[in-house]
């Protein structure tokens, strides 16, 4: 056979299912696994800081602009307004992407659209598990799960869990912990 010729396809080397489909959905999900979402009130609360955060600043320079009457001191107010539009289209979009799933011997935590992170925490690794709500997560019902681990650096957390969630995965997590230390 010739290189300008090809295989039928049939006579094409195949790649077995199991392989194509573990390929097919990389190592931020793993086979397997099933993802519990965060809370969509995340996103209002979230949208609320970014609201806060950015509506002294548009009105003064709405403000600015009026008072001094220059066409070019608009740009300001609508480089802003053009900020807040793309936070409100991001924000949900991040929500949607944090979930955890729980295994047998660990927590696995996802996050992410453009940079992902797959966060594994042994259970037999965890210190103690704090649960949180600040008083906007409490107005929209929501509160964070930390894990707290031997290792400083992991950023182990759950955030926009409704709060009977976080005391049931606060409870479950702790005892799955003592259980893998008391096996050590």
């Amino acid at each position: 056979m010739t290189s300008d010729q090809q295989l039928p396809e049939s006579a094409a080397p195949s790649v077995p299912s199991a392989v194509r489909r573990l390929d097919d959905r990389g190592p931020f999900d793993p086979v397997g696994v099933t993802w519990t979402p965060v809370s969509t009130r995340l996103a209002g609360a979230r949208l609320t800081v970014a609201a806060l955060w950015f509506v002294l600043p548009l009105v003064g320079a709405v403000v600015l602009a009026v008072a001094v009457g220059e066409p070019w001191l608009w740009t300001l107010p609508g480089i802003l307004v053009v900020l807040l539009a793309w936070i409100g289209w991001l924000v949900p979009r991040q929500v949607r992407a944090q979930a955890y799933a729980e295994r047998d011997d660990d927590l696995l935590i996802r996050r992410g659209i453009m940079f992902r992170s797959l966060v594994v925490v042994p259970y037999g690794r965890m210190q103690y598990v704090d649960v949180s709500a600040g008083p906007l997560a409490r107005r929209f019902a929501i509160a964070s799960v930390q894990l707290h681990t031997a290792s400083p650096a992991t950023n182990a957390s759950i955030s926009g869990l409704p709060p009977q969630e976080a005391a049931r995965l606060r409870d479950r997590l702790a005892s799955r912990g003592e259980a893998r230390l008391a096996g050590l």
